[in-house]
């Protein structure tokens, strides 16, 4: 009998595809002097890592690859502090299992 193998939440995600639409972000952070506890927690708690505290201290997201699956929008969309749309039709996340 084999051992069952563990994956990491990487390696699913690595099946899934992503169609980045050109200059049109689906998410956007909106601009801040100092982060909010929520806004640094998307830092961490993203499961495709696309936020990221930048060098300026600043959180900025990379949203080609996110994931749609509504973590930041629980977190920060009801403050303000970010601006999340649907991804316009054929862009977006496309799921693929196997």
């Amino acid at each position: 009998m084999m051992a069952p193998t563990s994956l990491r939440v990487e390696d699913k995600l690595y099946h899934n595809r992503y169609l980045v639409d050109p200059g049109r972000a689906h998410i956007k952070v909106r601009p801040h002097e100092k982060p909010s506890p929520n806004l640094l927690a998307l830092t961490r708690v993203c499961p495709a890592k696309c936020y990221e505290l930048n060098d300026a201290g600043q959180v900025e997201i990379t949203p080609d690859g996110c994931m749609e699956c509504g973590t930041c929008r629980i977190l920060c969309e009801a403050s303000g502090e970010i601006e999340w749309n649907y991804p316009r039709g054929g862009f977006g996340v496309l799921f693929k299992f196997g």
